[in-house]
């Protein structure tokens, strides 16, 4: 989400997790197209090729996205995240 602020992404998650905790029809049109979801919360389109995939909690305590697997060379996006610090994850035990 380059062209995306910290604090848009934030938002924009943010937003959209209230909408879809409070609106049960929201909610299945956002796991059908979470790109149109979050363009309707935040008003701003995803980046070309950016891909965002939402999971139906199900009742569970945790859910972990596993990691791709890990190959010989880095790719440029891999890079670019070690240099600028860009992934970081928000995990809250309750």
């Amino acid at each position: 989400m380059s062209n995306w602020s910290e604090q848009d992404q934030k938002s924009a998650v943010s937003a959209l997790m209230e909408r879809c905790a409070s609106d049960s029809a929201f909610r299945e049109k956002a796991m059908a197209d979470p790109n149109a979801a979050i363009k309707e919360v935040s008003g701003k389109d995803l980046p070309e090729g950016f891909k965002l995939r939402l999971v139906s909690n199900e009742g569970a305590d945790l859910t972990l996205v596993l990691p791709d697997p890990i190959s010989e060379e880095l790719s440029d996006a891999d890079l670019e995240a070690v240099a600028g610090g860009g992934r970081s994850c928000t995990v809250t035990i309750g």
